[in-house]
């Protein structure tokens, strides 16, 4: 639910013919450079599905419910896997030879596959792709949706990564989100987790529709008691074109809101995790690698309705979105244009979309790494740095560069301060 990165699957890739862009003989490695990469960037995998049970009022992800039929609720599963693997097939030119280190199914709700199907797409990506000894493999998944079975298959077929969006354990605070589950069932979602996967993540929110900090730490409480290794913990927003955009719940004011994120960064730091990113908290040696992959300014290839994608080569760096309609998606797999939207990222956007990921590390990131990640100089943004360390916005020396914890309070402000 992020940047995407849920993945967070990158920003929005610039305005383009994509039917032209898809159908022209040059591909994009030839096209001329605005960058200088000697070493590519690690690259993970995204894929995408977009079916879900019901359409939550809060989400803005590219999701869509599945229809009723006379046998129950049902999505075209074996056609989609098709495309998937066609999608993949067409994008290897794109990056052959190249390593995948992660891997994440996000949605929609990916643990609606069965598990054949998920087993299928798995084998799919591993004929078709060269994956790291040490992959991670993350699947989202709806606590709804947990079968002990099914679930154990997909641990044998090579997810060993959860993400689980419990998003609240108390009815009231569910039902106001639109959730399909309850309490008990977050609850036993968890302990199915437990059983049969070492790493997992629980999406949390707070900030809800009349929620009181005693009950946001509550939720945050419940969590940590689980033992769960990673928490994403994320204050409820209103995102255009969704139903509560359109009409807005009662929501705490930002002074209680303020209260809650304090009071819930203190109860997480005394229960031995580290606050790694803005909206994660893990334990030692349970950080999320896709996610850090985006954060630090990797690439990723992104198949499936909707998926983005950032594929560096080493002259340029391009961005790429899969039509969004589930049925759009899948007729322009088969007429061979898939791609909607794609285009190089212009140089004087570079600086901005690298340090919009990466400010968000508590750490921040080393110096060497703007360079390697962009081919460009960090002199190029010096007169910038310059002002947002006067402000105190942020703390640099030779090795690192970090947001401040006034920065991190002003993200956003910092952040635009590098938009050309």
């Amino acid at each position: 639910m992020i940047i995407p990165i849920k993945p967070v699957s990158g920003l929005p890739p610039q305005q383009t013919n994509a039917v032209q862009a898809e159908r022209t003989t040059t591909p994009p490695v030839a096209q001329p450079g605005v960058v200088n990469l000697s070493v590519l960037p690690p690259l993970s995998l995204y894929i995408h599905l977009p079916w879900c049970v019901r359409k939550c009022p809060y989400c803005d992800f590219n999701s869509h419910e599945i229809k009723k039929t006379g046998d129950g609720r049902e999505f075209p599963e074996q056609d989609y896997l098709d495309a998937l693997r066609l999608d993949l097939e067409r994008a290897l030119p794109r990056i052959w030879g190249r390593k995948i280190y992660t891997v994440f199914i996000g949605g929609g709700t990916p643990s609606l596959l069965s598990a054949a199907g998920l087993d299928r797409l798995l084998s799919d990506v591993r004929t078709l792709l060269p994956l790291d000894g040490s992959v991670e493999i993350t699947m989202e998944a709806n606590p709804g949706t947990f079968e002990a079975d099914k679930f154990r298959s997909y641990r044998a077929s090579g997810v060993n990564r959860l993400s689980i969006g419990i998003q609240s354990f108390d009815n009231q605070h569910l039902k106001a989100l639109g959730r399909i589950h309850n309490g008990d069932e977050a609850k036993r979602a968890i302990d199915i987790a437990l059983d049969n996967f070492d790493n997992f993540n629980l999406d949390l929110m707070y900030a809800l529709p009349d929620q009181s900090t005693a009950q946001a730490e509550k939720d945050v409480q419940t969590a940590i008691a689980t033992g769960a290794p990673h928490l994403s913990l994320y204050h409820l927003t209103l995102e255009p074109n969704t139903l509560f955009a359109k009409y807005p719940p009662a929501l705490p004011d930002d002074d209680r809101s303020a209260e809650m994120q304090d009071n819930i960064t203190a109860l997480m730091v005394a229960a031995g995790y580290e606050n790694y990113e803005v909206s994660a908290y893990a334990k030692p040696t349970h950080q999320a690698r896709h996610n850090l992959n985006y954060w630090l300014f990797g690439d990723y290839l992104g198949i499936g309705a909707g998926a983005h994608s950032k594929i560096s080569f080493p002259h340029q760096i391009v961005r790429e979105m899969r039509h969004k309609n589930p049925k759009s998606y899948m007729q322009a797999i088969l007429d061979g244009c898939e791609i909607q939207e794609s285009a190089a990222i212009p140089r004087d956007a570079i600086g901005f979309e690298f340090m919009l990921n990466t400010l968000r590390l508590t750490k921040g990131f080393p110096v060497h790494l703007f360079a390697e990640r962009t081919g460009l100089n960090l002199n190029g943004l010096e007169s910038e740095l310059q002002a947002v360390e006067k402000k105190g916005l942020i703390y640099r020396d030779h090795q690192v560069i970090r947001a401040t914890e006034l920065g991190r309070r002003f993200l956003n402000d910092l952040q635009q301060a590098f938009l050309k």
